[in-house]
């Protein structure tokens, strides 16, 4: 390894981070988890190609369950909040229309730095993006909406790139609820994409509201625990209640992360396949 290429695996780069999760992904067998994990590519790929998203712009990681993405800076935050996030979903109803269960993702979105090295991508911005999309509430939303995708973004990446709005993007079909990591009190902003601002499950006039265990043969949970309280979230939307979740887990989270221009990417980029409609 020559000085440049041990530099640059030690400097970090703000890139978009993308971590999707298949719901309930343990109650798939051993034939149908390959046939779940192929439907994710797909999606995942078709909707990049149709979003213009340079192949040479993203790295994928396969999660076994899910997929773990970066975007290098140069490519637009607004243009995965917007145009990507509604191939994926047009992507997934049409993947969905001839399954008798159908697959459900959550997608986790945050923007900060990112380290890569020859196995992949590390970072707290990473541990935060996969946080989001791992969260109750998310799993929640998917079951209570009878939904099949749910998008879960940090708050500075709503309060830089949604709040602002934008082409396919609507701020106002985002509904928060805030998380107490251990780092500290978080807000996550979640989206039901198609769909006006979601109620999140357990908010209402209840003070509390206890985490709903999760289905049988859920592998998603690692064994921490949730707490959820309903607090007033009246400084964001008015008239909407938030849920507070305790999470304790490892995360973090960053208020004043900026997504920058031109960024290079830290390491080898996979490529994704070109794929046309169907």
């Amino acid at each position: 390894m020559n000085h440049d290429d041990a530099l640059e695996l030690t400097e970090a780069h703000y890139e978009l981070v993308i971590s999707v999760d298949a719901r309930r992904s343990g109650q798939y067998d051993d034939v149908d988890k390959p046939r779940m994990r192929a439907r994710i590519y797909r999606v995942l790929e078709t909707a990049f190609t149709h979003a213009k998203v340079a192949r040479d712009a993203v790295h994928l990681e396969d999660r076994g369950d899910g997929v773990l993405v970066s975007v290098a800076g140069r490519i637009a935050a607004s243009r995965l909040l917007g145009l990507w996030l509604v191939e994926v979903h047009e992507k997934l109803r049409d993947v969905n229309r001839d399954l008798a269960v159908p697959l459900g993702l959550r997608i986790g979105m945050h923007v900060g730095p990112v380290r890569h090295d020859d196995r992949g991508i590390s970072g707290r911005a990473v541990d935060l993006a996969c946080r989001l999309a791992d969260s109750s509430v998310a799993r929640e939303l998917l079951d209570a909406e009878k939904a099949d995708l749910v998008l879960v973004t940090s708050q500075s990446l709503y309060e830089e790139v949604v709040g602002g709005g934008g082409k396919f993007i609507e701020p106002a079909h985002y509904a928060p609820a805030r998380l107490e990591l251990k780092e500290g009190e978080v807000t996550a902003w979640f989206h039901l994409p198609g769909r006006p601002a979601p109620e999140i499950p357990g908010a209402g006039p209840a003070t509390a509201a206890a985490d709903a265990p999760l289905p049988a043969g859920d592998d998603e949970s690692d064994g921490d625990e949730d707490e959820f309280e309903a607090v007033d979230m009246s400084g964001h939307l008015p008239g909407r209640v938030g849920i507070h979740q305790n999470v304790r887990r490892d995360a973090f989270h960053n208020e004043h992360n900026v997504y920058h221009g031109n960024v290079q990417m830290g390491g080898s980029t996979n490529q994704v396949t070109e794929q046309g409609k169907g």
